[in-house]
């Protein structure tokens, strides 16, 4: 004979229904107060990382703007894109001039163009180096100044016999020591000559030579960094050949550039914003241009 139990431990379906609701009736109202603060968390990320970006963009706009050889920052706008560009600088030096009243040493020539080699005043520069195919810029006063345009370079013309008369810059064929020889001397069939007052040169590397960024002025793009391709008379817009980079996406700039009554210096003013998922940042950046050849 089989006993039946007292009782059955367990729950009803109307008990499983009941607890249902009212966890999801829970779940809810935790979703209520829960959704703004992670919302809030979400956008708050996004600005950062877009501040971030922006950010570092200026920063590196203003490293190489910085560097930029004095008189050849030039700014355009085309196609709804602003353009900046300039040659860039890695170092610079003295060469030795007849008018610093040294004796027996080699002199940079503004007279025989057969005169190729020159001595570098003081301790060569290290770091970093000057090197064999970089390119050496004597007195830039920039674009309608020539023959003090570094624009103006072309191989078929400054390193042609004879010379262009309107070339500041030469390319570097040998070092040795502290004598920098050149592929070619423009700077002899200079009309008028324009040897540096203080004896300078800047040099340029020939891995760079010129660098443009590109910003699209009112639609978000890409900001985009263009270099080595050469050097251009008239600004190209965009500039053909070389290598590119993006630097930012989603961006938009407003470019201004004023260079003060001497021609010594110049201020340079980038309005940078970036958009993504619905959120802008903006920022500013006035970078100052050394104009003093």
């Amino acid at each position: 004979m089989t006993r039946r139990p007292a009782s059955v431990a367990g729950f009803t379906l109307i008990e499983a229904v009941i607890a249902i609701v009212i966890t999801g009736v829970l779940a809810g109202m935790v979703a209520v107060f829960i959704t703004k603060p992670v919302e809030g968390y979400v956008d708050a990320v996004r600005r950062a990382e877009l501040t971030d970006a922006a950010d570092v963009a200026l920063r590196r706009m203003m490293r190489d703007i910085r560097l930029a050889l004095p008189n050849s920052l030039r700014v355009t706008s085309a196609g709804g894109v602003n353009y900046i560009e300039f040659i860039m600088t890695s170092v610079g030096g003295r060469y030795r001039d007849p008018g610093d009243g040294s004796t027996g040493g080699d002199f940079l020539s503004f007279t025989s163009g057969t005169d190729l080699s020159f001595d570098v005043l003081g301790t060569m520069a290290a770091n970093p180096a000057i090197a064999v195919n970089d390119y050496l810029v004597v007195y830039n006063l920039g674009p309608g100044y020539e023959p003090g345009n570094a624009y103006q370079r072309d191989e078929a013309h400054c390193d042609a016999t004879p010379a262009n008369p309107g070339c500041n810059i030469a390319r570097i064929g040998n070092i040795t020591g502290n004598v920098i020889t050149l592929d070619a001397n423009p700077f002899a069939f200079q009309a008028p000559p324009l040897p540096s007052p203080s004896a300078r040169f800047q040099v340029v590397p020939g891995a760079v030579r010129a660098v443009s960024f590109a910003c699209p002025a009112a639609a978000a793009g890409n900001l985009t960094r263009h270099w080595n391709y050469g050097f251009n008379p008239v600004q190209a817009t965009p500039p053909a050949g070389g290598s590119s980079a993006t630097l930012a996406g989603g961006a938009s700039c407003v470019v201004e550039y004023t260079a003060n009554a001497t021609g010594r210096s110049g201020l340079l003013f980038v309005q940078l914003t970036l958009t993504a998922g619905g959120e802008s940042v903006t920022l500013f950046q006035q970078i100052h241009v050394d104009n003093a050849p």
